[in-house]
């Protein structure tokens, strides 16, 4: 049986992969999955750059605003419903596009990686949100050391569940993938540091004009906690103008690590739109 074809776009942020998402879907009949670990989460808008539905034209766009931003979404929930999206999107005689720059999440689905089957442990997890993210990295180094050269050591959420899991199963099992039923063409966006770097800027003094403090204002009186919006990262948690920019440049540099580690990847600058047609063309 032939394997139906999924269109993947990966990149750093402000790379443009959602406009690249919805024009390659009007080409080849389209939707559109989100990889972003925080976009699935409802009220994370302006810091997220989350698409409008005007960005959208029309284009169905799934893994948007599933999530409650006051409760954990795990990247395995990420995987059982972007899998569902696949074979629903797929059933209706149209064309997935997986677009994002989460790398564990895309890898989930792309590379089928089987996760270890650990329950939150919800009374840790508490103790844990209050340390810093520099011990969290020296609890799970004590733990675990090989864990700990391969996490994102700037990513809480993470080293918290590295270090649940670690200690319920006394060590982080080594991930393994299995054999998808789909065939997937990887498409990354890149451009050179310093005009990425200056898309960045724009990209966050646009945020700030927009009510990012407004968003941020929103959800504390809703009950998102410090220790939660210290989680979203650097436009949630006490937001100034460099400290995002800043935070999403060194941000982009890990994104564009994990990338690079997969050699399925055609990568590709943002201005190459027919290279990139003619690419898929050829494979779809």
């Amino acid at each position: 049986m032939k394997q139906p074809k999924v269109i993947v776009i990966v990149g750093q942020t402000a790379t443009g992969k959602s406009d690249l998402a919805v024009k390659l879907a009007k080409k080849y009949n389209g939707e559109v999955i989100s990889a972003d670990s925080r976009q699935v989460y409802k009220t994370l808008d302006i810091g997220t750059g989350k698409i409008t539905k005007k960005e959208m034209k029309g284009v169905p766009h799934h893994l948007l605003d599933v999530a409650d931003p006051k409760t954990k979404f795990s990247v395995t929930q990420y995987q059982t419903l972007a899998t569902q999206a696949l074979n629903e999107i797929t059933k209706k005689g149209k064309t997935p596009i997986i677009c994002g720059g989460t790398g564990f999440y895309i890898d989930a689905v792309t590379k089928g990686i089987v996760f270890p089957e650990v329950p939150p442990n919800h009374k840790l997890r508490s103790q844990l949100e209050n340390k810093t993210t520099e011990e969290l990295v020296k609890i799970l180094t004590k733990l675990d050391k090989s864990r700990t050269k391969t996490i994102d050591k700037k990513n809480r959420v993470r080293l918290i569940r590295a270090i649940e899991i670690a200690k319920d199963l006394g060590k982080v099992p080594k991930i393994k993938e299995t054999k998808s039923n789909y065939k997937f063409i990887k498409i990354g966006l890149t451009l050179p540091p310093l005009e990425l770097n200056k898309k960045i800027e724009n990209r966050i003094k646009k945020m700030f004009d927009n009510g990012l403090m407004k968003e941020v204002s929103k959800l504390k009186k809703r009950g998102v906690t410090e220790a939660r919006l210290r989680e979203f990262g650097f436009e949630y948690y006490k937001p100034t103008l460099e400290s995002v920019i800043t935070g999403n440049i060194k941000y982009s540099k890990r994104q564009m690590t994990w990338f690079k580690r997969d050699k399925e990847i055609k990568w590709f600058s943002p201005s190459q739109e027919k290279d990139i047609e003619n690419y898929i063309s050829k494979r779809i």
